[in-house]
């Protein structure tokens, strides 16, 4: 009796199984039929402006920048300014002690005595001829001659003395001009950067040898973008051309400028060639700029705004031609519809013709791979 009461159960659930799990296939199954075809992906034709780009890469720079160097050698002693400072024309940068060997201090002392010696020799030379002349025993062309050589070796004790005073003191004066050890700006500008410490060495700027570097110095008022452009777009770019910079330590700010130079040569950089330029800022839209920040600079190629744009991947092209699919009369359905192009930055591409402000444009079919 057992047994057919539990049979009984069994065949009870799986029938209220049977009719729940038809009831709920029907519902879907209808409910999709009143929905219809889904409607496919789709991208709507927006009013927009597209710009082509050429990037480059470089860091801000002044326009002009200079080098600080001694005339004299010696050891820093002292400085007056640091980096960061702005300083006037003539204003004290660094005092450049002397610190002559014990050689050349010897040498310049013993020089000094022997040309007084020299001179005072000459002097007597020079009253010996001159009364020589009064007497005629000699021409007025040999006594000229003694007075030349005796106003030469004067000269030669004048700078023998100036070079020992230098090397002494650090400072002498020639006429109106003072000659000291301080050396002082060359321009009104700002300190970049201290290329010394004190008690350090200074080798002297010659004419046969660069010296030692002191500090750099630049006007922060002109400033350049220098950087370099791939070969793939340096065709494209001209002289003028506006340029919108983006400097990485302010990621807030574009800066405005103009392509004012391009290099003739490329070079070689990171196995790749590229050419350098130059592009003025001329409008840093109150951004406060400091020499070496590294940037990254689009030079506007070409520009075209209020235009009909869609998206670069849903156009297909043939021949030459482009097409895109639009939604056909019926649901689901879809047509191909020819349009022309303009300008593309390799993600939106603006229409021409073809397309109106608003309307459809289907997405591409996802193409799938046969594999046999």
């Amino acid at each position: 009796m057992a047994k057919k009461k539990s049979k009984k159960l069994i065949w009870t659930i799986t029938l209220i199984v049977v009719i729940f799990g038809g009831g709920g296939f029907y519902y879907l199954y209808s409910n999709n039929e009143e929905q219809g075809p889904q409607e496919e992906p789709f991208v709507t034709a927006e009013v927009g402006t597209v710009v082509e780009k050429a990037l480059a890469v470089g860091t801000i720079e002044p326009e002009n920048e200079i080098e600080v160097k001694s005339k004299i050698s010696g050891v820093v002693s002292r400085m007056f300014a640091e980096a960061g400072d702005y300083v006037e024309k003539g204003e004290p940068l660094i005092e450049v002690s002397p610190d002559p060997t014990p050689l050349e201090l010897a040498e310049a002392k013993r020089s000094l005595e022997r040309t007084r010696i020299e001179a005072e020799n000459l002097r007597k030379e020079l009253d010996r001829m001159e009364t020589l002349l009064e007497k005629n025993l000699v021409s007025q062309q040999q006594y000229d001659q003694s007075l030349e050589q005796f106003d030469d070796v004067q000269v030669r004790v004048q700078i023998a003395k100036e070079r020992l005073e230098l090397l002494e003191s650090g400072r002498i004066k020639i006429g109106d001009t003072m000659i000291e050890s301080v050396i002082r700006a060359p321009i009104s500008g700002y300190i970049l950067e201290e290329l010394v410490d004190e008690g350090e060495p200074v080798v002297p700027l010659t004419s046969y040898q660069a010296g030692t570097a002191l500090m750099t110095m630049a006007e922060m008022e002109n400033l350049l973008f220098k950087g370099t452009v791939d070969e793939i777009d340096i065709g494209k770019v001209q002289l003028g051309m506006p340029v919108e910079i983006k400097i990485g330590a302010l990621p807030a700010d574009t800066i405005l400028g103009e392509v004012s130079h391009i290099s003739l040569k490329a070079q070689e950089e990171d196995n790749a060639t590229v050419f350098p330029i130059e592009i003025t800022i001329t409008d840093t839209k109150g951004a406060v700029l400091r020499a070496g920040y590294s940037a990254n600079a689009d030079i506007i190629i070409q520009k075209m705004e209020n235009m009909v744009t869609i998206p670069e991947r849903v156009i297909d092209m043939r021949d030459g031609k482009a097409f895109v699919d639009v939604p056909g009369e019926t649901p689901g359905s879809r047509e191909e519809k020819e349009i022309t192009i303009g300008l593309s930055d390799a993600i939106t591409v603006a229409v021409t013709g073809g397309l109106e402000e608003g309307q459809k444009v289907l997405e591409r079919p996802v193409r799938t791979l046969t594999v046999r």
